[in-house]
């Protein structure tokens, strides 16, 4: 489904140079759940950041659907995004000036069908267990409720491809279970997942876990 060869980040300033990846190869299959892990500043938010078009390698190779990504224009990365890609942040992004259901359809942006659109919308929140909170408020919710409702949004489009950056990192033991469950039944249904997470037991849940170091893949292990 994916596949990075030789890719690299580097932030440069007049005086130095910064190398946030250095030559990352990797491969992802459709309907795999990878998890990715490492100390803080090993370069795994920026791969994810890279992998969802959020930032551009400075060098190397990015194929998703067997397209090379740096060859795409803006307005198609844009249309891809929107198409296949779904995101799970650790704050939750949710606007709290809009209900539980109105946060999800921000999921729906740019489509035309609105009986469609109200569909998927129940359904995804139904799938999170979240349908009897549709109309309240985020800050009427706890965080894990908050979290569902997050990956509601993300799995209102029927992405193909789920970025997920610590999407227990905000929240307790047992909510922080109930969110991986989900997204592990995600995964079964054949949703590529990639995770970053610093949580063992939570990259556990994954088919595979890749560790970074200094913007290296150091290891993977198969589980």
């Amino acid at each position: 489904m994916l596949t990075l060869t030789d890719l690299t980040k580097s932030y440069r300033t007049t005086e130095v140079e910064t190398r946030a990846l250095d030559a990352v190869s990797l491969e992802v299959s459709a309907g795999e759940f990878v998890a990715i892990m490492g100390p803080s500043g090993c370069g795994k938010s920026t791969l994810l950041n890279i992998l969802g078009f959020l930032d551009a390698p400075t060098s190397g190779s990015y194929q998703l659907f067997g397209e090379e990504v740096a060859a795409l224009s803006e307005s198609a990365l844009t249309r891809l995004r929107r198409a296949h890609v779904g995101f799970v942040f650790q704050s939750f992004n949710l606007v709290d000036e809009l209900t539980v259901e109105e946060n999800v359809a921000i999921g729906l942006l740019y489509r035309n069908d609105v009986g469609a659109a109200k569909h998927r919308i129940a359904e995804a929140l139904d799938r999170v267990g979240i349908s009897h909170r549709a109309r309240h408020r985020p800050q009427q919710l706890s965080g894990g409720q908050q979290q569902r409702v997050a990956i509601a949004r993300a799995l209102v489009a029927r992405p193909k491809l789920i970025l997920a950056d610590e999407p227990t990192g905000n929240l307790d033991t047992a909510n922080g279970d109930q969110v991986m469950g989900l997204l592990t039944e995600t995964a079964a249904a054949g949703t590529t997942i990639v995770m970053v997470t610093h949580s063992p037991l939570h990259a556990a849940a994954a088919q595979r876990t890749i560790r970074l170091l200094d913007g290296r893949v150091v290891s993977e292990t198969v589980l």
